[in-house]
């Protein structure tokens, strides 16, 4: 062998090696789809980051919301204790009450499909409402969600049902609602999350029980298509890296292994 096909054998051996490293650390079963599909281009699906972003997301949906300029700004937690913390309980009572009050005329407008106007009301209750009323708080971002998703705002809405079941776990009517705007929304694992917590609560769930039995097909079926798309956008970056040295992917054949799910690579020379 002459010392050009001995470094044209180097090169195939040290692009297998590289490429065979780049397989095994992001082509396996533990691969984070949710992570490659924000890089594929003209991608129509929207995939939502994990839930320890939840604050950039809630404060993102507050300023969508703030685009429409009849709508009332939320004051944060922090805002509405500090208003209230030199009030007497009768004076909290009092509050309390007219936030109910706040909450039926929003109930009312929600009735005459008034839904922008049921969302200011809810939004006016909630700034009225002392914290320590948990459970009515929950109550009235469960109905504010429902006025948004009215409107077609879900994010807004998702994040209201987040608020809802933060302040009540087990509140069955705001954990069916996130769950049926994440299956809206293609979110499907965190759809089958709330409907998997519905049954824990309810095991007659008709709604969580059908959910529970075909989301995960969907999900697997979802998967497979990122995978799909995956594998043809690193072939696509392959060939890129490979042209220079007269390659393509043609010249590498991926092999799974049965019993880790990993997958090595062998070079084939076609020609």
């Amino acid at each position: 062998m002459d010392s050009s096909s001995g470094t044209k054998s180097d090169s195939h051996d040290v692009l297998k090696s590289e490429l065979e490293n780049a397989c095994s650390s992001s082509v396996d079963d533990k691969l984070n789809m949710k992570d490659f599909k924000d890089s594929l281009p003209n991608h129509d699906e929207k995939i939502e980051t994990s839930k320890n972003e939840s604050e950039d997301e809630y404060s993102d949906a507050k300023d969508e919301c703030s685009e429409e300029s009849d709508e009332e700004l939320d004051l944060d937690d922090e805002s509405i204790a500090d208003s209230h913390k030199d009030l007497s309980d009768d004076q909290l009572q009092n509050l309390k009450d007219e936030a109910v009050s706040l909450k039926n005329k929003g109930n009312e407008c929600f009735k005459k499909a008034e839904y922008k106007e049921a969302v200011n009301l809810y939004t006016q209750a909630l700034n009225t409402c002392p914290l320590k009323f948990q459970n009515d708080r929950s109550i009235l971002y469960a109905n504010r969600a429902a006025a948004r998703i009215s409107l077609e705002k879900n994010d807004a809405a998702v994040l209201d049902c987040n608020k809802a079941i933060e302040l009540n776990p087990s509140y069955l009517k705001a954990l069916l609602r996130r769950a049926q705007l994440h299956k809206k929304m293609d979110n499907l694992e965190r759809a089958l999350e709330d409907y998997q917590k519905i049954l824990e609560l309810d095991r007659g769930n008709a709604e969580a029980r059908a959910a529970c039995a075909t989301l995960p097909a969907e999900i697997n079926e979802k998967n497979e298509k990122l995978k799909q798309e995956m594998f043809g956008k690193l072939k696509e970056l392959g060939n890129i890296c490979l042209k220079p040295f007269g390659l393509s992917t043609e010249n590498f054949k991926m092999v799974q292994d049965p019993n880790s799910g990993g997958y090595s690579i062998n070079f084939q020379n076609n020609t």
